[in-house]
């Protein structure tokens, strides 16, 4: 494809690129390739009217300014995974979709954490430093065995996996935490799954392989070491900040923690007055997980194809924001938000992880079951991967995790003229089961279906699903509580069967409840478990 005029494309390569990815482009018919990582950002601005596509790594910023400046601009190319540097929303806005290599640093991201792993058990930095001193401490410097022990891997994504693989190979039990993985992924993976209390109870190495999000910022702090097995190494090259820094050199300082590995950390440089630096038996790299020659050659090829084939062959699969407005799929862009909403709450419902979602939908628009399902997979993993999550990357992101998303075209259900469902099954017989429906001309998302329930509330803000026995003062005793807690009650909705049996109620809240006051309600009398769920 050429530009409007029948030319080449232009594109612009702002920041140092390896000669792999620059030889595949520049070997692509129908483009033309400008190398501009030795200029600064006003050389940029310049260059920018008229390109058809650019790529940068982490030293460029691309924002609003540039895109406005690049008004031909279809595609920009991120080589690497992360893409904070890209102001995403403002591509969407103008159709340029966004592209990043997300899986080629996974092996030498995976080794970096075994590195580790094995420098901190065998002490490899104090036997360098001793010789160096002229030492010679080999009683003093006895290290552990890993062959043998128990290693805990937190998150089993691409990387998370193939540390599995490397800890299988070294003769260690692996167990893992990640409740979105099935236990025929872990299966296939020679991994046991646990929940994260046990995991920490029972491991004598932990590694960490989850994105940083709000959900599990400080996921390793005081509790968690506390709850591990004295003498335990903890390695984390995912995320600064997934680990509480102060209690790590704590943990560290009194033997509970036998030792660490460290890539990442919550302020990067290390902060000279960071507490970690005089903690003992830790082991520091400078966030060199994919600085590799191999893993920087494969993301420059990477990202070198993706932008090829997405301006010659409209490929956009790999896109990380959506290639269209759901505005403008008649009328799909409702749908696909309640898809959303339900696979929030579908997420939120319990822990165990279902290895099939089953999304249905029964109304008169043609054309919207492909978006609802990848809408219906973002809802659903929005809290648990790595950012950004979008309805281009979501059905790959399920299916790398072991989820099938089925599509079903069903009939309109009672009076909804457009009504979806989602059952996930975990094993045979067991489902569950969410729906909702878009109401009156304004097309308004609302959750009708819960279980065996039948409910009618807006999915919007924080919604409270409080499953009790049927009887007198629960609504009442509910109230009070979240009246001490200082929580708005937006709307109050009970269902039930028949009376005296089970009752289902579903209580919308201004903001979010801390967990002592989820506590409190738990303990109510005739209430048997609540959940809290954020639709926004």
């Amino acid at each position: 494809m050429s530009d409007p005029e029948g030319g080449p494309l232009r594109l612009l390569i702002a920041d140092p690129l390896l000669p792999d990815g620059i030889a595949t482009l520049r070997a692509a018919a129908g483009l033309v390739v400008e190398d501009l990582s030795e200029g600064d950002r006003e050389a940029l601005l310049d260059a920018l009217p008229g390109a058809s596509a650019l790529i940068v790594r982490s030293r460029t910023t691309v924002d609003a300014e540039l895109m406005q400046a690049g008004e031909s601009l279809r595609v920009i190319g991120r080589a690497g995974v992360g893409v904070d540097n890209i102001d995403i929303p403002s591509a969407t806005r103008r159709g340029i979709a966004v592209l990043n290599a997300p899986a080629a640093n996974t092996y030498s991201t995976a080794e970096m954490t075994f590195g580790l792993l094995l420098a901190a058990a065998r002490r490899l930095p104090e036997a360098d430093s001793t010789i160096r001193a002229g030492e010679w401490k080999r009683k003093e410097l006895r290290g552990t065995q890993l062959s043998g022990k128990t290693i805990g891997v937190i998150g089993l994504g691409r990387i998370g996996a193939e540390v599995a693989l490397r800890a299988r190979a070294f003769g260690m039990r692996v167990v893992a935490h990640d409740p979105f993985v099935n236990l025929e992924r872990a299966g296939d993976l020679g991994v046991e799954l646990v929940d994260l209390e046990t995991l920490l109870r029972m491991c004598d190495a932990i590694t960490l392989h989850v994105p940083l999000s709000d959900e599990n910022r400080g996921l390793i702090g005081r509790e968690e070491i506390a709850a591990m097995r004295p003498g335990v190494i903890l390695v984390n090259a995912a995320r600064g900040g997934l680990v509480a820094e102060p209690a790590l050199a704590e943990g560290l300082a009194s033997g509970q923690l036998g030792a660490a590995g460290l890539d990442v950390y919550e302020t990067e440089p290390l902060p000279a007055d960071s507490p970690l630096r005089d903690a003992p038996h830790l082991v520091f790299s400078p966030h060199l997980g994919a600085s590799t020659f191999e893993a920087q050659r494969q993301v420059s090829r990477q990202i070198a194809v993706a932008v090829r084939d997405a301006l010659l062959e409209d490929d956009y699969s790999g896109a990380l924001n959506a290639p269209f407005e759901a505005e403008d799929r008649d009328g799909a862009g409702a749908i696909m938000e309640l898809g959303r909403c339900l696979g929030r709450l579908l997420a939120g419902l319990d822990d165990a992880p279902p290895r099939r979602i089953e999304v249905g939908y029964g109304g008169p628009r043609d054309g919207v079951l492909g978006p609802l399902a990848a809408s219906v997979a973002v809802g659903f993993l929005e809290t648990r991967v790595d950012p950004p999550l979008n309805v281009v990357n979501a059905l790959s992101i399920a299916a790398e995790r072991g989820l099938e998303i089925a599509r079903v075209r069903t009939q309109a259900v009672g009076d909804y003229t457009n009504y979806v469902e989602l059952c996930a099954t975990s094993a045979p017989g067991d489902e569950r089961i969410v729906g909702g429906a878009l109401m009156g001309t304004r097309m308004e998302p609302r959750i009708v279906r819960v279980g065996v329930f039948r409910v009618d509330t807006v999915p919007r803000g924080t919604c409270l699903l409080i499953r009790n026995r049927d009887q007198p003062g629960v609504i009442g005793a509910v109230g009070t509580v979240l009246g001490a807690a200082n929580a708005n009650i937006a709307e109050y909705h009970l269902a039930r069967r028949r009376g005296g049996g089970r009752s289902l109620g579903v209580v919308r809240i201004d903001g979010q409840l801390p967990p002592d006051i989820l506590r409190d309600l738990v303990e109510l009398d005739a209430v048997d478990e609540v959940q809290q769920i954020s639709f926004d």
